[in-house]
């Protein structure tokens, strides 16, 4: 099974899009999860379409979301989907090694990361991440507004680490923002 060889930054996101408008009336996730997926992935490596950064929060699954099985996605996980430079050096990783030509930067309603972000400062080793979300957000106190211009400044520091013109692709790598609404399954792709 080949998932993403040689497919291109939009047609990963058309995927991406039916694969949620699947999911949004699922009751299981159909993507292929089944012995011979994984006896496939484990012999001839994997090739996901998309690399997608997200939060840690439990309610924000990828493969689900985008009705995706093994080897379809390349997934990175972090608290508030911030992005540093393992979060970088992953999508890097991705593009070159597997060839994802599209990263989502998926952000969702309700998280948690910004909402500590909009409460003040963190303490511990949660405040690397809730200084980087309020650097991105400012003074803003709207939750989903936050969360989208979080998603934005990680999608900032992508293209400017990589050297991709904001908005453009390079060399077929494309990023794109996206908040998942966990009130009803929905993605909403940014312009």
């Amino acid at each position: 099974m080949s998932h993403g060889k040689g497919l291109s930054a939009d047609e990963a996101l058309l995927k991406l899009q039916q694969g949620n408008e699947k999911y949004l009336n699922a009751s299981a996730n159909p993507g292929d999860v089944s012995p011979a997926i994984r006896k496939d992935t484990c012999e001839n490596g994997q090739h996901p379409y998309a690399t997608v950064i997200t939060c840690s929060d439990s309610r924000v699954i990828p493969e689900s979301i985008f009705s995706a099985g093994i080897g379809e996605l390349f997934t990175i996980r972090v608290a508030g989907n911030v992005v540093n430079n393992f979060e970088i050096g992953s999508v890097e990783y991705a593009a070159d090694h597997l060839g994802t030509n599209l990263v989502v930067v998926l952000g969702h309603t309700n998280c948690g990361a910004v909402g500590a972000a909009m409460s003040g400062p963190g303490e511990g080793f949660i405040k690397s991440i809730t200084d980087e979300i309020q650097a991105a957000i400012g003074d803003e106190k709207d939750g989903y507004k936050a969360s989208c211009l979080n998603v934005r400044n990680s999608i900032a520091k992508i293209e400017k680490s990589l050297h991709i013109p904001a908005g453009q692709d390079k060399d077929g790598l494309k990023v794109v923002g996206a908040i998942y609404h966990i009130e009803d399954g929905h993605v909403e792709f940014m312009k």
